[in-house]
């Protein structure tokens, strides 16, 4: 599977150890930066070309998922959901990395790298990784309605105030 890494410097020294752990299980990592530690970078530029990596290879059949680092991991969470696509939940524990897949079949997890240790970050991530959409009609109903809305600003029928 291709796994697309972005971060801010707070994830930088995460995202590489998470790298050589991805690679040495097999994965094809593709780091979006930053290459550099500057405590004063910018992390929506790097999340969002993430996560439209992730979302084009998905869209051409290509087996791709995205991570994305950060302090809280919630600024990064936040970019990555401007794709149009991307659908990135923010993960702090085993459960919330399992049922992003199963119930959200998201494609982008959100870590905070302050917030947790290197070994818990590396379990959520393998979690995320192995673990499938389950297909249920009502999961795939409502990611239905978020990509109505984001194509159209309304879901028809459910009283979207606009």
């Amino acid at each position: 599977m291709r796994i697309h890494l972005a971060t801010d410097h707070a994830g930088l020294e995460f995202s590489r150890q998470l790298s050589a752990h991805l690679t040495e299980a097999g994965h094809d990592v593709i780091d979006h930066g930053p290459a550099t530690y500057d405590a004063l970078d910018d992390y929506p530029a790097f999340c969002i070309n993430a996560a439209h990596a992730v979302v084009r290879e998905r869209a051409a059949g290509i087996d791709a998922l995205g991570v994305v680092f950060g302090g809280s991991g919630n600024g990064e969470q936040i970019a990555a959901n401007k794709v149009l696509g991307a659908r990135a939940a923010l993960v702090w524990n085993h459960s919330t990395a399992v049922l992003a897949r199963q119930h959200n079949d998201a494609n982008v997890i959100s870590i905070g790298a302050r917030q947790h240790t290197l070994e818990e970050a590396i379990s959520f991530i393998d979690a995320f990784i192995a673990e499938p959409f389950t297909g249920e009609e009502r999961h795939v109903r409502r990611i239905a309605q978020l990509a109505e809305y984001e194509a159209t600003r309304d879901i028809l029928g459910k009283g979207v105030d606009q």
